[in-house]
């Protein structure tokens, strides 16, 4: 999308803070914890425990399939999961309220409170029959300005006659900088306008403890909102860490140096070379026939390259921006305390975090971009930070058991060994091709290096990768989700199960991949 806009950091940090009311005074009086939930549910103790896991799925139907909503029915046949966890990019294209109805209430109906009757039910007011944790992802938080509004409605009657077939999901609104995730998940505060409500509101929902602070309490059929767009819970003993990575992924500045000419140099013919390909692809585009199911196909594929070449575009731009944005180090001093918290903590025995970006993909559109890169450096701070707090870890233990992410479109899992950070000897997977438009592995290969030249010290490799494949009649579109499960022990054992419904020649293949333990 070429007319989309990213908020600046602070702006999303402003808005956000401002929705949750980010500490008035109401909630410094009553000690409360912004960032923390206490889920009502029996075996929250329960050391034996499985969980799913999706992201990048806020699309609606598509070239006569829905991928999202075959995603969700092969979730529903999972019946011993406790939870659900979302990596993020709810609502594509620009996180519109307007799309809540068709790319999420529809297509998890049967997850929601009144969902037989999801026509019904409004974005700003769900409630979760189980609990639904997420973060948010770019998509979550873009704007539309009014231009891009009025030539969306303009393309409306076309879009319309093509429904089924091609639907880029973009209508009057953009997101308004994350406000309609917030209104849809968030313990959106700043609409009780009078000191008396917001009182009597906290003394209500905020009523639970986590480790000695008062805090949300998170009912599952009866109030599902989230306290932050990045907060943390216990289940079966293992602390869960949500991230929203979004304010953190500022690509590190070029230095005013030779080696930083030459790189801005390189970013310059890189961004001519995606205008080139960009113009081909809108020349093929214009030969294709629209009504001829063959075609679309191969429209759909160029849709899709046309996104990689925009997400690309924007990456780049961030680089070459020389204009400092913010980093959310509040959010990142957060989540090292919490480690170090967790780690001190005799009854947790094991952390995950989940979030949007990944620091470690080797899609071929993700494994070298400025942001992939930024969230990494942001994570390894943390890490090596929270590392030196604790002190040496039990042997055969990492600072972080999993990091799950999304923002790439597929399914990987990698692992890094000796980094010289605290993110080394650390399991990593990407959870992002659960509905919208899959992406390929790259071509260099699944060995992770230190930089990403390829000419540096190798530390880690991808075991796993599921993703787009193939062309023609033999193109394969593997959409995908997993189930972790959980088992007891002091050094807890995870239990990685992918499942795959694959869209190949025009029929639905569903299949699982052979789970490991990791």
């Amino acid at each position: 999308m070429k007319f989309v806009r990213d908020p600046d950091i602070s702006v999303k940090i402003h808005r956000m803070k401002r929705r949750v009311r980010w500490q008035d005074d109401p909630i410094k009086q009553r000690a409360i914890a912004q960032t923390k939930l206490v889920i009502d549910q029996e075996d929250t103790d329960n050391p034996n425990f499985s969980f799913t896991v999706i992201g990048d799925s806020g699309c609606g139907s598509h070239l006569k399939h829905h991928p999202q909503r075959k995603i969700a029915e092969m979730i529903l046949q999972q019946d011993d999961s406790s939870f659900l966890l979302h990596t993020g990019d709810v609502i594509y294209q620009v996180g519109s309220r307007e799309y809540y109805p068709q790319n999420f209430i529809d297509p998890y109906q049967e997850f929601l409170v009144g969902g037989e009757n999801s026509s019904r039910l409004k974005y700003d007011s769900l409630t979760f029959k189980s609990p639904f944790f997420l973060v948010p992802g770019n998509h979550d938080y873009y704007d539309l300005p009014l231009i891009s509004g009025i030539l969306a409605q303009a393309t409306w009657l076309p879009r319309r006659l093509l429904r089924g077939r091609i639907d880029l999901d973009v209508g009057w609104y953009g997101s308004d900088c994350g406000d309609a995730y917030a209104r849809a998940f968030l313990n959106y505060l700043a609409d009780l306008k009078d000191q008396s409500s917001l009182k009597q509101y906290l003394d209500d929902h905020y009523t639970a403890n986590h480790t000695g602070d008062r805090c949300l309490h998170y009912q599952p059929g009866k109030f599902t909102r989230l306290p932050n767009r990045y907060y943390t819970f216990r289940y079966g003993g293992i602390d869960f860490f949500a991230l929203d990575s979004n304010t953190f992924n500022q690509p590190l500045a070029i230095p005013d140096t030779e080696e930083g000419e030459s790189r801005r140099e390189k970013l310059l013919t890189r961004q001519r070379e995606l205008e080139n390909r960009e113009q081909k692809i809108q020349e093929s585009l214009d030969r294709l026939d629209r009504n001829n199911p063959e075609d679309l196909e191969e429209i759909d594929d160029y849709y899709a390259k046309l996104e990689h070449i925009s997400e690309s575009q924007r990456d780049i731009n961030k680089q070459l921006n020389k204009q400092n944005q913010a980093t959310d180090w509040e959010q990142l001093e957060w989540l090292k305390d919490s480690l170090v918290a967790s780690w001190q903590d005799e009854a947790a025995r094991g952390r995950i975090i989940f979030l949007h970006h990944p620091p470690y993909v080797t899609e071929t559109t993700k494994w070298n971009q400025g942001q992939t890169l930024a969230v990494r450096d942001r994570l390894r701070q943390v890490f090596d930070d929270a590392a030196k707090e604790i002190g040496a870890l039990p042997e055969g233990r990492s600072l972080v058991d999993i990091v799950l992410s999304g923002h790439a479109h597929c399914l990987e899992y990698l692992y890094t060994k000796e980094t010289g950070h605290g993110d080394s000897y650390t399991n990593w997977i990407v959870c992002g091709g659960s509905g919208h438009s899959l992406r390929r592995q790259r071509h260099e290969g699944t060995v992770l290096y230190q930089d990403a030249d390829l000419n540096s010290e190798p530390i880690g490799q991808s075991h796993l990768y599921v993703g787009r494949s193939g062309s023609g009649r033999h193109h394969k579109r593997p959409y995908s989700f997993l189930r972790i499960d959980v088992e007891d022990g002091d050094k807890p054992r995870f239990t990685i199960n992918p499942f795959v419904a694959e869209w190949h020649q025009r029929q639905w293949h569903e299949y699982a991949i052979d789970s490991f333990e990791i």
